[in-house]
């Protein structure tokens, strides 16, 4: 069987050295010694220059950004994306407003963002699909002229960079995912990235209850706090991200390579900061895919539509209107298996069954 995804796991030895601290200290959680470790390690890791949160996953760093920059009414959003970025804003008590997407890259298309503004607009939220960048210097351009905060939804962002600088740098805060699908993990995780000094202290307080203190709140708060059993696992695993990400590389390239002949492949923005971390191809119609999917599927090879269905299509986001990129591409779009153990030999058998 080949799935589409495995996590990268360290060596034993290097996450039991780590995992018998945590037994030494007694100290499995509440901002514990390991997760301040990895705080101050993975903006190094990133070459990012600005305040980091590490939480227990991303969804809740999503909710946290939202109640951070204290948005309200409506949020313009991509429909191309995983569920929890229009279920996040919806979780907050706002309405999502979708805008369709560019059909190369599948991000969010800024030509079509200043149309659905309106006086109850307070955000955007947008995705770097794929990890590939979003058109940043567009979006900060609009939001600047309409006063709008901007989150960008960077769940596949590990190490991506655009125009030489971490893409975790740009609009008001930035979130990711550590999820075990991820290029890097703690098994369930992820974080906030801020350039902005007061959020970054909303952030923090919001992320434990409000806690001031023991006896002290400095407002509300929830439970977006990780433990030192992740943090570890975290640490472990990021010894070994140059390694993994020059693998994942070759495995997207050799990919690009042998399938674009015969199948569209993703448009990159950047591809010398992209972190080759999905390798999506795209049908020509959605009969093809299912055809293909099947005969993937029959030979025990497991890919996955990724992003499907168009969240538009969502019974609760009171969306009425068609947005003809987004639900088109997101039946067309497959997502090929990509790790780090992937071997050659079963890439190439991959390859082939998708030629056949």
């Amino acid at each position: 069987m080949i799935p589409v995804t495995k996590p990268f796991l360290p060596p034993k030895q290097e996450l039991y050295a780590l995992l018998d601290e945590v037994y030494e200290r007694n100290w499995l959680t509440n901002s514990g010694p390991l997760v301040n470790l990895l705080e101050s390690e993975i903006p190094k890791f990133l070459n990012y220059k600005g305040h980091f949160s590490y939480v227990n996953n991303g969804t809740i760093a999503i909710q946290i950004a939202i109640k951070a920059l204290e948005l309200t009414g409506e949020i313009i959003t991509t429909p191309f994306s995983y569920v929890a970025t229009t279920s996040s804003i919806v979780w907050e008590g706002c309405k999502p407003v979708f805008v369709d997407i560019e059909k190369g890259s599948c991000n969010i298309n800024p030509k079509k963002i200043e149309a659905a503004i309106t006086p109850q607009t307070t955000g955007v939220l947008a995705t770097h699909v794929y990890g590939n960048p979003c058109d940043v210097e567009a979006i900060e351009v609009i939001a600047k002229k309409h006063n709008l905060k901007v989150i960008y939804d960077a769940a596949h962002c590990f190490g991506t960079t655009y125009k030489g600088k971490s893409i975790f740098e740009y609009g008001d805060i930035s979130t990711t995912s550590f999820h075990a699908t991820k290029l890097f993990h703690t098994v369930e995780g992820g974080a906030l990235f801020t350039n902005n000094k007061d959020v970054a202290h909303k952030i923090n307080y919001m992320r434990n209850f409000g806690h001031n203190g023991q006896e002290d709140f400095w407002g509300i708060g929830i439970n977006g706090k990780n433990s030192e059993f992740h943090a570890a696992m975290g640490i472990a695993n990021l010894k070994h991200m140059s390694s993994v990400l020059e693998k994942r590389k070759e495995q997207w390239l050799m990919y690009r390579e042998h399938l674009s002949q015969d199948f569209k492949v993703l448009e990159l923005i950047d591809e010398p900061g992209f972190n080759f971390a999905y390798f999506p191809i795209y049908f020509k119609t959605e009969e093809d895919l299912l055809e293909k999917k099947k005969l993937l599927d029959d030979n025990h090879i497991y890919c996955r539509r990724y992003f499907f269905p168009s969240l538009n299509t969502l019974n609760y986001t009171e969306s009425e209107n068609v947005f003809e990129v987004s639900e088109q591409q997101s039946k067309l779009v497959l997502t090929l298996p990509l790790f780090d153990k992937l071997s050659k030999e079963n890439q190439l058998l991959i390859i082939k069954n998708l030629l056949s």
